[in-house]
């Protein structure tokens, strides 16, 4: 058997060797693949170093982040023990004894904070300080020393910090939101979880976010968030969303999370709003908000009705449902059924994109809005008014309060007071922070809304309610016309 196998094995070998010597000695201009370094695979990996990705210049962090953890600051925010009495309680334990008394311990929340200025202002969010009674911030070198807050807006989520005795510090350079772009690489540094300064990357993923989240803070709220994919965790609040030319592009504020921690997106409160409110509550203590005088309709507001009625299933922009009198849109000519388009050569076609450009100007000042009428488009100017809501002239913040605080207090509605503010509240009146707001002249208020209407109908108010933590009712009397000075 192997004698027969030996003659097939010596000619199948013979065979082989011959058509390899013919294929290299006569067919010279087909290359076979050797281990020179003149011959490569006409194939590139996903992820390779070679000539084009030195022609292309990759991504650096590294001056980015290093300048702006300098500038970025660990706050930590305090609240005092208090005594809280529970005036409700009609057991039988109440009735021979007096209402229970209950002891809660002091607390300690945690933010982050970014340096404005070289002598001591900082910028971070209004949830981060908008309940403790004593602000400390940690430089990234270990520096630890007390900071004032020196005024707040719940409408965008921010305020302004100032730390004293400092004329050096570092501060990061203010860049320009309009200039963001989709995709673009972003840093987000800041304190996380209570660690040391910490930067992550990520890309812008989406601009002009909306998520309502500042209502639980304000009825006005502003909100046109940058969303990034940059992993951003509680602590994080307040901190920096830097370009990769390590300029402040936001301040991060939000996370989208069924968890309470990061699970993919992040948002971050524009610099451009950041810029003109700051500037404002640094130089007023409140926000110098303005407003065009319209009412509108938005693709996200407008049903699928009304977008094929009025047009906005064919055109990208807001549509005018109303012009307010005495308005600057009703001095520049703007009527109902226009569509809005552009304001200074920005487009907007949504809610959140219209505020923020309007957020960034001052009463007074002049914006170009592109619009479409009967499908032609115009532009006009429009000057901005101030837009002065009634519990503006009280001089302070509220909000309503919230479902567990009815139950928790035994009412059906009430108002807290979120910050008294320099006005007539703080002036005239014993009034602290925190302090519920049940009626006004004897008409019961559970909503912005309704204490707007009796304080803008009336010149002299009785206000009634109780402060936590203390039993009865209190009951405060003031004339509206003893704020007039605090308007600006």
């Amino acid at each position: 058997m192997r004698a027969r196998l030996l003659p097939v094995v010596l000619t199948a070998a013979l065979t082989s060797v011959t058509t390899f010597f013919i294929a290299a000695h006569f067919q010279h201009n087909v290359p076979y693949l050797t281990e020179g370094p003149n011959h490569q695979l006409p194939v590139n990996y996903a992820s390779y170093s070679g000539e084009a990705a030195a022609m292309s210049g990759g991504v650096n962090f590294e001056a980015a982040a290093a300048a702006s953890v300098k500038a970025v600051v660990h706050v930590k925010t305090t609240t005092k023990a208090r005594t809280f009495t529970d005036t409700r309680a009609n057991d039988i334990y109440s009735q021979l004894f007096g209402p229970r008394q209950y002891y809660i311990p002091s607390q300690v929340e945690s933010g982050s904070g970014v340096v404005i200025s070289p002598d001591g202002y900082i910028v971070t969010n209004n949830h981060v300080v908008a309940n403790g009674d004593e602000v400390a911030v940690t430089f990234n070198d270990r520096y630890t020393t007390k900071a004032k807050v020196v005024a707040k807006d719940p409408s965008t989520d921010i305020a302004i910090l100032k730390v004293d005795g400092e004329n050096n510090l570092p501060y990061m350079e203010l860049g320009n939101s309009d200039n963001v772009k989709l995709g673009q690489w972003v840093l987000a540094v800041g304190y996380p979880l209570s660690l040391d300064a910490t930067v992550t990357a990520g890309i812008v993923s989406a601009k002009g976010r909306s998520l309502g989240i500042n209502k639980a803070q304000s009825e006005s709220a502003i909100e046109s968030f940058i969303q990034t994919d940059a992993a951003v965790n509680p602590g994080n609040s307040g901190g920096a969303l830097v370009n990769t030319a390590g300029q402040l592009i936001g301040i991060n504020s939000a996370i989208a999370s069924p968890t309470g921690s990061y699970a993919g997106y992040s948002y971050a409160i524009p610099v451009n709003i950041v810029r003109k409110v700051a500037n404002d509550l640094m130089k007023f203590g409140s926000v110098q908000r303005a407003y065009m005088g319209i009412e509108y309709l938005d693709s996200k507001t407008a049903t699928a009705e009304q977008m094929k009625t009025l047009g906005l299933d064919r055109n990208e922009g807001i549509y005018v449902k109303n012009v307010l009198p005495n308005s600057g849109a009703a001095g520049a000519g703007i009527k109902t059924g226009d569509i809005i388009t552009q304001v200074n050569g920005q487009a907007v076609s949504t809610q959140p994109q219209l505020q923020e450009q309007i957020a960034r100007y001052a009463p007074g000042d002049n914006v170009n809005v592109t619009l479409l009428r009967d499908g032609k488009p115009i532009t006009t100017a429009v000057k901005l008014n101030k837009a002065t809501q009634p519990t503006n002239i009280l001089g302070a913040s509220f909000r309503p309060l919230t479902q567990k605080e009815r139950s928790d207090y035994g009412i059906e509605g009430g108002i807290t007071i979120t910050d008294l503010g320099k006005g007539v509240l703080a002036r005239k009146t014993q009034i602290h922070k925190g302090f519920v707001i049940t009626n006004v002249n004897d008409i019961p208020v559970s909503t912005l809304a309704e204490l707007e209407e009796i304080v803008s109908a009336n010149k002299t108010l009785q206000i009634a309610g109780f402060q936590p933590g203390y039993q009865g009712r209190y009951y405060y009397t003031l004339n509206t016309g003893d704020a007039i000075g605090d308007q600006q």
